[in-house]
């Protein structure tokens, strides 16, 4: 018998209605505080064998406690958890594996210069021979549709088919639970599809999958029930079929969604940034460098660039910011030549920045949010002679959290207390209330809950409207399409020409994003250039 064989006869598929009596999984009153905060308050939760059960929420509403209570990495306070009808203390993620429970994180734990096998191996609870170990990866990689080789290194994958290594290392495991924390937040609509069908096939075969996302027409698509937390409690069990995505967005948040709203920018359609033939080797192995870089920004629009993660973004942020210089190309604000500009100056003329790391870039961890005010915002008559004005800051940061809706206990808040959307509305008010005549924004919603995206994204296009040019540089699709109102694709070091929003769809950017389109475009020409020849 086969691997192949081997992984399904170990998750033999449902077909009777009694299979679905014993839950593979129930959480009875599970509670787990931290000093005052409840992040988990009596939460009852049951999962089936070969049921897709999402799990949603807002920011802090206590997702992520409660996966890692599960996977053994947190103990609850108090609480019972079944497996298969039986009460188990899970108390480390090796006796989760041990039970058949894995989990595939948002944000991969991958080393760059091993091969795909030897990340495998080294996430693996048994000895296994490298050898060995590479055939089963093919098997399992042809069974569930994932496609990869085992030899290749993980620095030349894309970001679709390092989450396929990651959920390879978790089948291995011959898991019964499956956990899923954001799984579609850096893929193509077409790798979306490939994905979905991937867990399909597994719940055919029993396996349960704990599926967490924030996109609600993703959690109507795929499954069967979704399990609703506020506050650290369970608002709601639904079928997410049968609900709307505003029911399920009300459910989650407590009140309906506000709608986006567009005005037209009522001024002069002016260029506001300007990026002209700007090339960059990257030094770096696993860099990407930049090949002729052409883009143009007017005063009172959102220009999106969309592209798979790897392809450029982190070099063409590090250029347009000022952290990295070259002296292959040109850049303007204003009209201005800024090209020789360090970030500190570009800031002084009007540029702003808000990074895609939130923690570590964006926000000290450690330092209260007045504090965290000084990094970018210390123009802002805070310092003088030398010295810094506690009050000024202190006055600027109460601004933020009070214009922006920042759920924090004051500006003496430590960053890191915050939950992610709350820091990133932290941050993006940060930089808009220093006026800015340009703004760069890399991932504005990246893991950030529904309603805290719409309020940031409502608040960018607010903003644009008002003449100021702003640059989104995101992975997400849904948003970029929202927000943008031209959009273009990095792809491999090369950006494409910008088309507006209305003009495409997210099938036409998936496909540029992947550099499909772009490989037919060339055949095409070749064939045509060969005919007429």
């Amino acid at each position: 018998m086969n691997q192949t064989q081997d992984l399904s006869a170990h998750s033999p598929k449902l077909n009777t209605v009694s299979s679905r009596e014993i839950p593979r999984l129930e959480l009875i009153n599970i509670c787990k505080s931290y000093n005052s905060l409840k992040a988990n308050d009596q939460i009852h939760l049951t999962v089936y064998p070969g049921q897709i059960h999402a799990i949603l929420g807002e920011n802090g509403a206590g997702k992520s406690t409660l996966m890692k209570i599960i996977y053994g990495a947190v103990k609850a306070d108090q609480g019972q958890i079944l497996w298969n009808g039986k009460e188990v203390r899970i108390d480390s993620p090796s006796f989760a594996r041990k039970l058949g429970i894995g989990m595939v994180y948002q944000h991969f734990s991958l080393f760059e210069t091993l091969t795909v096998a030897e990340n495998i191996l080294l996430g693996l609870d048994e000895k296994v021979d490298l050898a060995d170990l590479s055939k089963k990866i093919i098997a399992v990689s042809e069974q569930y549709g994932l496609p990869v080789d085992p030899r290749r290194e993980v620095h030349s994958l894309s970001v679709g088919e390092r989450q396929r290594v990651e959920i390879i290392r978790c089948l291995l495991q011959y898991p019964e639970l499956i956990i899923l924390d954001e799984p579609t937040s850096v893929l193509t609509p077409q790798a979306v599809r490939q994905l979905f069908k991937t867990l399909r096939l597994l719940a055919s075969q029993g396996v349960s999958i704990l599926y967490i996302s924030h996109k609600l027409h993703e959690i109507q698509e795929l499954c069967d029930e979704a399990t609703i937390l506020r506050n650290g409690c369970v608002t709601g069990n639904v079928d997410p079929r049968e609900k709307s995505t505003s029911e399920l967005a009300r459910l989650m948040i407590g009140r309906d969604l506000p709608t986006y709203i567009r005005a037209e920018y009522e001024g002069t359609p002016e260029t506001c940034f300007e990026v002209k033939n700007l090339s960059f080797q990257s030094d770096d192995p696993f860099g990407v460098s930049l090949k002729n870089i052409n883009l143009s920004v007017q005063a009172g629009e959102i220009m999106g660039i969309a592209g798979i993660s790897g392809n450029g973004q982190a070099e063409l942020l590090s250029l347009l910011s000022g952290e990295a210089l070259t002296k292959n190309g040109m850049l303007y604000l204003e009209r201005q030549d800024i090209t020789a500009l360090s970030a500190g100056q570009r800031r002084d003329v009007g540029l702003g920045f808000v990074p895609e790391e939130r923690l570590g870039r964006g926000a000290v961890p450690n330092m209260t949010l007045s504090q965290n005010t000084l990094l970018t915002a210390y123009r802002q008559k805070f310092t003088q002679w030398g010295l810094i004005k506690f009050q000024n800051i202190q006055t600027f940061a109460e601004k933020i959290i009070e214009k922006f809706g920042v759920k924090a206990s004051g500006a003496s808040a430590e960053a890191r207390s915050l939950s992610g959307g709350n820091l990133q509305k932290f941050i993006v008010g940060r930089e808009i209330l220093q006026n800015p005549k340009f703004l760069i924004v890399a991932q504005p919603t990246w893991g950030v809950d529904v309603g805290a995206s719409m309020f940031i994204r409502q608040t960018l296009i607010d903003l644009s409207r008002q003449g100021v040019g702003i640059l989104v540089i995101s992975e997400e699709l849904e948003e970029l399409f929202e927000m943008s109102d031209r959009l273009c694709v990095l792809s491999n070091g090369e950006l494409s020409a910008p088309v507006p929003t209305q003009e495409t769809n997210a099938e036409k950017i998936g496909l540029l994003m992947s550099g499909i389109q772009q490989q037919e475009a060339t055949s095409t020409t070749t064939e045509e250039v060969g005919v007429h020849a």
